[in-house]
């Protein structure tokens, strides 16, 4: 999809593409203004500056949206709409050792009854192992510093879905 056919579509239509970039209702009001959007540099400085206005309920909300780290099953059940996204943004989980979707498994589950949420991590080019080392460092966190990082990391993936959304690749 370009930028132009985003722009024009009907606002129920938009809000549901908006919805697979990112799971909060909030954060998706917010960004209806922005539309038409002039350009996708703006759009995604627009995108991370209405994610920090929304609140930590918002934030929750959206991380629900997300299947765990190496959960092969969930994305293909409850994450359809994104499941070929998640699929490429996890496919350093999809070649991991059984030991290492073990622990992954393991570190999701301690990670959740500390924190009350999955972990959220954009795994956008990092194998199963770095995700690991992320997982068992984070755990060491405080809810209050956590739930921050964990915002900020979705704040990536949403700005990747975005570009994905518009099939966009940056040449480095």
């Amino acid at each position: 999809m370009t930028l132009h056919e985003l722009n024009i579509l009907p606002k129920e239509q938009l809000k549901e593409e908006l919805f697979k970039c990112c799971g909060s209702v909030n954060w998706v009001e917010r960004m209806l203004p922005f539309f038409p959007a002039d350009d996708l540099v703006e759009l995604l400085e627009d995108a991370e500056e209405q994610w920090w206005k929304c609140t930590e309920a918002d934030w929750l909300e959206a991380f629900t949206h997300h299947p765990k780290i190496g959960d092969i099953d969930s994305l293909k059940k409850k994450f359809a709409s994104t499941a070929q996204w998640a699929a490429g943004e996890q496919s350093g989980a999809v070649a991991a050792s059984d030991d290492v979707l073990k622990a992954l498994a393991e570190g999701n589950d301690q990670y959740e009854k500390k924190f009350g949420y999955i972990f959220i991590v954009c795994a956008t080019g990092k194998s199963a192992d770095e995700m690991l080392q992320l997982l068992q460092k984070r755990l060491q966190n405080k809810k209050e510093d956590e739930i921050e990082i964990a915002a900020d990391e979705q704040s990536k993936i949403t700005k990747l879905r975005l570009e994905k959304l518009l099939d966009i690749t940056w040449d480095n």
